[in-house]
This record gives C-alpha cells, sequence and structure tokens, in this order.
C-alpha cells in the first residue's frame, strides 16, 4: 500500500482517495487510446441487488448478466462493449457500497473488483511500470479512508494466496 496525500494506492489499478483528492493521471492511463470514465455512487449500492441493479446501468452490462458474483466480475472484467481503450470507474462514497450487508458480500463486491483490475493490468517495459486498462477509484469521506485502505490491504493478501 503506498499513501500519499490525496491517495492510498491499494494496487496500481486501486486507489482509495477523499472527495476533492486524486490520482495523477499517469498513473491511471496509457500514454495514447481513448478513455471510458463511469461515475457510480456507493450510497446507490445498499446492498447486493442495488449494486448489481447500479453497475448494470452505469455500465451498460449485457442483457445476459447472471445477477451473481461471477457474473459480475466477468461483466466488470470484460468491459468490451463499451468502446474504449481505458476504463476508470470512480466510486463515490465508497464507505457506503454494500455497508448495509454482511462483510463477506462487501468482500466479494471489492474482490471482484480488484480481480477485474488485476486481469486488465500489463506491466510496461523497460520502465517496470504497471498500467491497468481498467482502474478502480474509490473516492470516500476522510474518516473512512483509513479503514477502508486498512481492510483491502488485509483482503488483498488474502485474494493472492
Amino acid at each position: 500500500m503506498k499513501e500519499e496525500t490525496s491517495a492510498i494506492h491499494i494496487a496500481p489499478w486501486m486507489h482509495v482517495i477523499t472527495p476533492g483528492g486524486g490520482v495523477p493521471l499517469d498513473e491511471l492511463l496509457s500514454v495514447s487510446g481513448s478513455v471510458y470514465v463511469a461515475r457510480l455512487s456507493g450510497q446507490d449500492m445498499p446492498d447486493e441487488v442495488s449494486a448489481f441493479q447500479h453497475f448494470s446501468e452505469v455500465l451498460k452490462f449485457p442483457e445476459y448478466f447472471g445477477w451473481n458474483w461471477n457474473a459480475f466480475y466477468d461483466c466488470v472484467r470484460d468491459l468490451e462493449w463499451l468502446s474504449a481503450d481505458n476504463r476508470i470507474l470512480i466510486i463515490n462514497s465508497a464507505e457506503a457500497a454494500l455497508n448495509g450487508d454482511d462483510v463477506d458480500v462487501r468482500k466479494e463486491f471489492l474482490r471482484s473488483l480488484w480481480r477485474a483490475g488485476r486481469v486488465r493490468s500489463y506491466t510496461k517495459r523497460p520502465e517496470g511500470v504497471t498500467l491497468s486498462q481498467l482502474s478502480i477509484i474509490l473516492s470516500c469521506a476522510e474518516e473512512s479512508v483509513s479503514a477502508l485502505a486498512k481492510q483491502l490491504e488485509k483482503w488483498q493478501c488474502e485474494w493472492l494466496e
């Protein structure tokens, strides 16, 4: 976990920020290509069904979306129907996303996003910089940033096993 004043970098493709904070664009994008930016709200995702609905509407999931975590991961990982070389998902009020569900549901949600970003990442040679075609920005209230980042860091260790 790399921490700066405005952002905590969980992985090259996942960042936790405060409103008004940010991540330098050169950390999110390759030097060329088109970009699709989607803004979602954690407040619109109090539970699993709402999260599926919100992502499906905003990211225009295909009709075959299966309304389960495997299908969610598949769609977020793919996103090929969005004609862009790079995709940035900004989730405002991220601390509110699936906060009403049990911790395992929230963990699966964040795991799906983390895994999708990891699959869509590559290392730029010879610089050794990891870039991603999918970046996830989790924007949350200042008092929630540290807790969310620590939770993600702990879970990330599990996800890498």
